[in-house]
């Protein structure tokens, strides 16, 4: 009987210790918005836009967010922006957006985009995504940020902003 009550007391006293480390975390933001930045990026992550035709988010399932992505630095020749978010257990990042085929954005060149892109953020206005799904499941989401500098035309820069649950 003391054998069973001291392996009772042991186990609970385990399970306790081992429990909170096996709970599952979800990536929320605690107070929106949040933003991180570096010498050249500020990346801003806040309430998504309402809208008839906007996404809501879906407990259980996904929230919904807007990102604004802002050049504080020097001047950029091309820039491409990209969002992924984790899938739990998995070392694999799903992206957060992309254009189908046969999708009129395929049309678009991808270096002109970049360079039209980078335009924008030269002139002092930001790249703002108004509202995108982020699965609840999802531990962390990483804006990746992938540009040339003038005077540094072949060389690629990159700058990854991740956000963890909290």
């Amino acid at each position: 009987m003391v054998k069973k009550t001291i392996l009772a007391i042991c186990t609970l006293f385990l399970l306790n210790i081992v429990a909170p480390t096996l709970e599952a975390k979800a990536l929320t933001f605690g107070e929106l918005p949040t933003k991180q930045t570096s010498k050249q990026w500020s990346v801003q992550v806040g309430q998504a836009e309402k809208g008839m035709v906007l996404a809501e988010s879906k407990k259980g399932e996904y929230h919904t967010y807007s990102l604004e992505v802002d050049n504080i630095g020097k001047d950029v020749l091309s820039a491409e922006i990209y969002m992924y978010r984790n899938e739990p257990n998995s070392t694999t990042k799903f992206a957060l957006f992309g254009c189908p085929p046969d999708h009129p954005c395929r049309k678009l060149d991808t270096d002109e985009q970049a360079i039209a892109l980078a335009k924008q953020l030269n002139d002092g206005y930001p790249y703002r995504f108004s509202n995108f799904l982020l699965a609840e499941k999802a531990t962390e989401f990483e804006v990746e940020i992938i540009w040339t500098q003038k005077g540094m035309e072949g060389r690629p820069l990159k700058e990854t902003f991740t956000f963890t649950a909290e």
